[in-house]
């Protein structure tokens, strides 16, 4: 696509199993992104993906902090390490996007927003599937009206997280419970479509302790605890005054089962995952019954071939990294995937859990502001070839 805008030259930091799917879409995907960097603790790592998508460096993090070309570092490390990395890029004047959560704690997460803020810098955070088809067409259908007032909304999921975190073991860690690592792409939807959340309550439990004669992972030897709640049922009344009901199970198998449905004075919305970019969109009409809507927006995950297991339905992560460079550089003073989206998600999932620790209301603080993106525009047209999302990107 050519616009008159120099790419913004960009470092991948982190190149674990969500990299393939981020370095691929950065690199082939969005003019406004010039992939130029790799790092990972292991340098091996990095310099076995940049073979293989075509990165011409391999840097180590002061090496990027201290290189004046690099604007933007996509930060894709472990929840826990968040803090230290997000903060050494923007002292070092790096414009950030992070994988989700902000940070594996809440007044940290405050901490980078405020410093990013007072640096004139831009600091976004996934979850950035809120940016694609299915759920950017949910929220044209609320703005339209399809379903009226909206009145209250039910989402649930379920998993074994304990058994994932056999496979995945960055689970063990702070943010790795399910409320903080599935949990969050639910929140993220909600808020894409019905803004802030004004209070919370709710009950909850423990992750279950994982024995040792549970590990089917050879050589494990030792059982382990997911920190924080490994289930959660909650109250959300958004500052709108709409009600939603909230179930993340992590203690349970590893059978999803997802549910998210918005109930409207005049008819009901039902989305598919919001984990993935291409959850389907059911209108729900009196007497005229149900219908798939047909996505208004682009990015719906399809467009590229799969890359390290996140391919598919979810091709398409990475895109609010590119929207922040578009923010950049028509100097929008924050992204849709900002810092303060980012630290409401988190502060909405933390409020939960200290709801249910208290018996009381936990008030979130933080607020944001998320405009929709504008629709027509697809990620693949004439035949197949490479659409004009990525204009919807732009404003």
């Amino acid at each position: 696509m050519a616009t008159g805008y120099a790419p913004v030259k960009t470092a991948v930091i982190g190149c674990g199993s969500i990299s393939g799917v981020y370095i691929r879409s950065l690199s082939q995907l969005f003019s406004i992104i010039d992939l130029t960097a790799l790092c990972n603790r292991t340098r091996s790592k990095a310099e076995e993906k940049a073979a293989r998508y075509g990165v011409g460096r391999v840097m180590t993090l002061d090496e990027i902090a201290a290189d004046p070309e690099i604007e933007l570092a996509v930060n894709l490390t472990p929840p826990e390490t968040h803090y230290e990395v997000i903060r050494q890029m923007l002292e070092a004047g790096k414009h950030v996007f992070t994988e989700k959560i902000l940070t594996a704690n809440l007044e940290q997460s405050r901490e980078l927003t405020e410093l990013a803020e007072t640096r004139g810098l831009l600091l976004g955070a996934a979850p950035d599937t809120v940016l694609g088809a299915g759920v950017q067409t949910a929220r044209k259908a609320l703005d339209a009206g399809l379903i009226g007032r909206v009145t209250s909304c039910q989402v649930c999921i379920n998993r074994n997280q304990s058994l994932n975190a056999e496979i995945f073991q960055m689970l063990r860690g702070s943010g790795g419970s399910l409320p903080y690592d599935v949990g969050v792409y639910y929140v993220g939807a909600l808020l894409a479509l019905l803004g802030p959340v004004a209070a919370v309550r709710a009950f909850g439990a423990p992750s279950p302790f994982h024995e040792p004669e549970l590990l089917w992972t050879a050589g494990d030897g030792e059982g382990f605890r997911i920190p924080g709640s490994g289930l959660i049922s909650a109250s959300l009344r958004f500052e709108s005054g709409v009600l939603a009901s909230v179930l993340f199970d992590g203690s349970t198998v590893n059978a999803q089962q997802h549910v998210f449905t918005i109930f409207g004075s005049e008819g009901i919305l039902k989305l598919g995952d919001p984990n993935t970019f291409n959850g389907p969109v059911t209108l729900v009409r009196p007497e005229s019954g149900a219908c798939v809507l047909p996505f208004t927006h682009g990015y719906d995950g399809q467009s590229l071939p799969e890359a390290d297991g996140f391919g598919g339905e979810g091709g398409h992560r990475g895109v609010g990294a590119a929207e922040l460079a578009w923010a950049l550089r028509r100097g929008r003073r924050s992204a849709r995937c900002g810092g303060m989206y980012g630290l409401h998600c988190q502060e909405v999932l933390f409020g939960m859990e200290e709801a249910a620790r208290t018996g009381g209301t936990y008030e979130p603080r933080s607020r944001f502001v998320m405009e929709p993106l504008p629709s027509g525009f697809y990620s693949s047209i004439f035949g197949g070839m490479r659409g004009d999302a990525e204009r919807s990107l732009m404003d």
